[in-house]
């Protein structure tokens, strides 16, 4: 009898064996680097406030990293560039004195302005010579109208008003509406009212003048 730690005869081990052992390299696999992203904080920010693109899960082995405006890379279109072996930051030709980036490869972007709105491109440089690219977006809106209201409350006092001038609209097409019918009304009262008239004579009354009536005085002729 075998003992039990020794191998099986022809040195094949039992498949229920294998596949315990493969079973155990598939827990103790490191999971995978997560991907990643970049989040604008704020989502919607108003004119002259500050955003901040906040990227998520920053790679350790980083040779470094830049932003650059837009979706393509281009060096006239690079805001900011970070090396990771002398932690030194190289602003851009598209930075315009208003953009901060830290370490972890997050970049802030001080008092805003619609020209802001749009695509930003991180570019990673990984030491196994691998890059990588990410795309965040910032979104930017008026603050204040003309007015010096709130956007919110202009839109809503504009809507009002267009609301009140269709309803005075409306009840002035009904007033006159109305009006029209009862005149129309009290002139088809009339004619039905009226007896017939002679064309081009006017109206024929219902009784005759006095002077119209023969006198009892006046002599008829008699003809033979």
């Amino acid at each position: 009898m075998e003992p039990p730690s020794a191998l099986p005869r022809g040195g094949r081990v039992p498949w229920q064996e294998l596949l315990l052992a493969v079973s155990l390299l598939t827990f103790w696999n490191p999971p995978t680097t997560a991907q990643v992203t970049v989040e604008s904080v704020p989502p919607n920010a108003a004119e002259g406030k500050d955003v901040l693109l906040r990227v998520h899960n920053p790679p350790a082995n980083l040779i470094g990293f830049g932003w650059f405006k837009g979706t393509t890379i281009d060096p006239h279109r690079e805001i900011v560039s970070y090396a990771a072996d002398s932690q030194e930051i190289t602003p851009g030709f598209a930075h315009s004195g208003r953009e901060t980036l830290y370490h972890n490869g997050s970049l802030l972007f001080q008092n805003i302005s619609l020209e802001d709105t749009g695509y930003y491109t991180l570019q990673i440089i990984k030491r196994n010579v691998h890059v990588e690219r990410v795309i965040g977006q910032l979104r930017v809106y008026h603050g204040r109208s003309p007015t010096g209201l709130p956007v919110g409350t202009s839109v809503g006092i504009a809507i009002g008003v267009l609301v009140g001038v269709a309803l005075v609209a409306a009840l002035g097409y009904l007033l006159l509406h109305v009006k029209a019918g009862r005149a129309s009304g009290q002139r088809n009262h009339r004619e039905m009212g009226c007896p017939a008239c002679t064309p081009g004579h006017g109206p024929v009354s219902s009784s005759t003048s006095p002077s119209a009536l023969p006198s009892p005085r006046t002599a008829v002729p008699i003809y033979q």
